[in-house]
């Protein structure tokens, strides 16, 4: 099932000339019921590899690359190029690009000491905050890296229910 095949058409005068164009309505959206996206059994964890593409993982996940707008869709993803992990070449390049020092201090992290102490602090790197004896330095590599790793960990949903979500999607798109 490709992905824009059940979008609707809207017909759209491109140049203003009265001559109208059949095109795919890309503003119409689908999103998976709460219900299915909050219960955890419907759903398989998967790392992500360096090069990994959702059309890749789709067609071994499910058979069918055409299938990645499912991956897409299920992890809430909206910006590929910022929400999907990179290469490990892509963020090197992109920490080096974004930061001057990739190894300067990106923030500080404290354990809180009272209450739930499992929770950790982040404090800016800033000349007005006052770092507590014991903070640890997180560099601006490790603070993106972090994020990527984050990227990594995806939700699949379970082949069984592939079928059901596709015809729903179907509906809502026609509807």
């Amino acid at each position: 099932m490709a992905y824009f095949s059940y979008f609707p058409k809207v017909e759209y005068d491109v140049r203003g000339t009265g001559n109208v164009t059949v095109m795919t309505n890309l503003t119409k959206r689908a999103r998976l019921r709460d219900y299915v996206k909050l219960n955890s059994v419907n759903y398989d964890f998967y790392d992500v590899k360096s090069g990994e593409t959702p059309e890749y993982i789709a067609n071994e996940f499910y058979g069918d690359p055409e299938l990645h707008w499912v991956i897409i869709m299920t992890n809430n993803i909206v910006d590929y190029y910022s929400q999907w992990p990179m290469t490990v070449p892509a963020f090197e390049a992109f920490v080096k690009e974004k930061y001057d020092d990739p190894n300067g201090i990106h923030h500080y992290e404290y354990t809180q000491t009272s209450g739930d102490t499992t929770e950790v602090i982040e404090l800016p790197n800033e000349s007005a905050t006052t770092i507590p004896a014991g903070a640890v330095t997180v560099t601006n590599y490790v603070y993106e890296e972090r994020i990527q790793e984050k990227n990594r960990r995806i939700r699949l949903v379970q082949p069984r229910f592939i079928d059901g979500i596709k015809k729903e999607f179907k509906n809502k798109m026609n509807g």
